[in-house]
Order: structure tokens, then sequence, then C-alpha cells
């Protein structure tokens, strides 16, 4: 029976992927050795990591402005990184309330220095996006662009005076953005990009070197820099794999191709739901996410009965976060269309049998 991968993550990857990464474990370039029992400094995993760093780089179209990095410490790390690089001891952030891993970016920063935060959707249970007004002189301003626990996404880069600092965690590399709006981007690789144990750093170089702080050698941007992420030993598979990942969007179409895939795929979704009289959406529509559509049944009773007909049809990942309840279908980069239309064609039938 197929699954149908819905999980929120770590997420789907490709299966062409997969299957050249269990070959590079196995015997690597026909070397008669495991890419992950390699030196890290040898030639081939140098290769793997310069061609990741390439696509990065090509995919996004940035200038030799910026610096890219492959670090080790998850998303959460960054929290408490991005201030450390980027706030001033006498300066101040400003950042946007609009989920849990924003609310734990703040608690973050407020280890480092000043927060200022301009808007918050918490007393909606973050079911909509705040309206905000970005003061000149802030150091940055910090948001997360797509919010995976309660389903909302911001539509456009927000406009801003002062250098801009996202979390794109989850919706990194699935669509075309200007990345010449941003000074400091990361992300977990297990969304969109590969396996969880790297994050992804983008960072402008005219933004480092000016917070007055004698920074700890491995939480300072500049050092990884330096080293080319090589400063202690990089979390190597999961690097490779984010390559081959990268490499098959690429191959595919890059980013457009993958934008209009991920589009009719949250389209296809959405109309669905809207039309179901047994469920209903959890956040404004005008902020729906194209990576995490979030929804309940009108009637919980229902609930065994529909996760019962999930497991027979094969859906995996699908129950939503404790914060929200009810469902969540992660629809990353790698989920098929056919994956999406299934779960449309699998809520209408139960809508059939129960209405």
């Amino acid at each position: 029976m197929k699954i149908h991968n819905f999980s929120a993550g770590p997420g789907i990857l490709p299966a062409q992927v997969l299957q050249e990464a269990a070959q590079g474990v196995l015997n690597y370039d026909n070397t008669g050795l495991s890419l992950i029992e390699m030196s890290h400094r040898g030639p081939e995993f140098v290769d793997v990591m310069e061609q990741a760093v390439a696509l990065v780089r090509e995919l996004l179209n940035l200038s030799d402005e910026y610096e890219v990095v492959f670090l080790q410490g998850g998303t959460s790390l960054q929290f408490y990184m991005a201030p450390l690089n980027l706030l001033s001891s006498t300066g101040y952030a400003a950042y946007l309330d609009t989920g849990t891993w924003a609310a734990n970016a703040i608690h973050e920063a407020k280890r480092v220095g000043r927060v200022e935060v301009l808007g918050s959707s918490k007393d909606k249970n973050y079911s909509y996006l705040p309206d905000f007004s970005v003061p000149s002189d802030a150091d940055y301003l910090h948001y997360t662009s797509n919010n995976t626990i309660f389903g909302t996404q911001f539509q456009s880069i927000p406009e801003s005076p002062v250098p801009l600092v996202c979390d794109m965690s989850s919706d990194m590399f699935s669509k075309p953005i200007d990345a010449s709006r941003f000074s400091l981007i990361y992300a977990g690789a297990q969304k969109n990009m590969g396996p969880a144990g790297t994050t992804l750093v983008i960072v402008k170089k005219d933004l480092l070197g000016k917070t007055g702080r004698n920074l700890p050698t491995m939480l300072d941007y500049q050092v990884h820099i330096d080293k080319e992420s090589m400063f202690n030993t990089p979390p190597v598979f999961p690097i490779f794999v984010s390559m081959l990942t990268l490499k098959w969007l690429k191959n595919n179409g890059g980013l457009p191709w993958i934008g209009e895939l991920n589009r009719q795929k949250s389209t296809c979704f959405y109309q669905a739901l809207d039309s179901n009289p047994l469920f209903k959406g959890t956040v404004e529509k005008s902020v729906r996410s194209s990576m995490n559509a979030t929804f309940l049944l009108n009637d919980i009773r229902l609930e065994p009965a529909f996760e019962a007909m999930l497991n027979e049809r094969g859906f995996s990942g699908l129950k939503g976060h404790r914060s929200v309840g009810g469902y969540r279908a992660s629809m990353y980069n790698a989920l098929p269309l056919e994956s999406v239309q299934e779960l449309v064609q699998t809520m209408h039938d139960f809508a059939q049998k129960h209405a």
C-alpha cells in the first residue's frame, strides 16, 4: 500500500534522493567506503559541501554580499545565535509573535538584549497575522515566514527600514523569493531540504561584527564562515542529503517549478476543505499556509471514524499539533500532488458517508 506522508517534520523527501543517499551511505562514488565514515576534510565531502553551498546560491540568486553556512543545533539554536551576532549591546531588536517558534525566538532573544514585540496574534491562538509598524531605529526585524503548528504564512515579504531577519524553516525553497530583501535567513533542514541535523544560515557580510560583544567561538557566525562550515566536524549526512535535494530541485526547474506545484497542491486542498460540510479550517483564509494546512472536524465525535479511514487508506502524519488539535496536512516540496488529491477524495468520501 502506498503511504501518503503528510508529516510536519521531519518531512517527506524525494524518493530519488533517498535512493541516492542510501547508496552514498553504503558505497560513496565507488570508493568502497560510506560517506559517513570518511574524513569531512577529505576531497569527497569537501566536494559535497561546495556543491551544497553553490546550489543554495544558484537557487536563490545570491550575490557576493552573502555568506552561506551549514551549522548544527537546529533552528532553536538560531533563536539565540542570531541576536547574539546581530543585536548590539546598546540597541534593540523588533520581533513579530505569530506562533510557537516565533515566541521561542523572542524568549531567547530577550536573554541577549532588549526586544520589542511589534505585534502578536496569540490572543486568538495565532489564527491570524497581526498588523505592525517597523521602527527605523531597531537593529533588525525578525519574523517567522511560515508558522508550522498553526498554519499561517506571510503572503509577502514585510517592508522594513531595518535589516530583515527570517526563520524560513518550514517554507524554505518552496517558492521564488527575493533573497536580496533579507539580511539573515535561517532554516532547519528537516522540512524541505533534508533530514534533521543541519541548519542553513544565509547572512549578509556587512551585518556582522558590530554588536560590541565578545562572542563564544562556537556561536560566532564569522568563525563558521571563515572555516567554510567546518570549524568542527559538520553533520555530514544531513548536508549530503540536503545537497541531493537541492540538486533534485534544480534539475526539475528550481523555485519557479516547485512554487507552481505547491500552489496547485494548496489550492486543491483548500478548495476541497471549504466545500466540505464536515470540516473547517482554523486560520483566516487570507493567511493560510501553502505548507501546513490546519483543519478540524465540526463534530469531534467523528474523529475515530475519520482516523480509521485515514489509516485504512495509507495516510501518515496528519494528526494536528496539540496546540490546535484536529489535523494538519503538511504539503512540503516532495509531497506529490497525487497525495493531496487522495486526501481530498478521502475527505469527500467521509462526508458522503457521515453527512
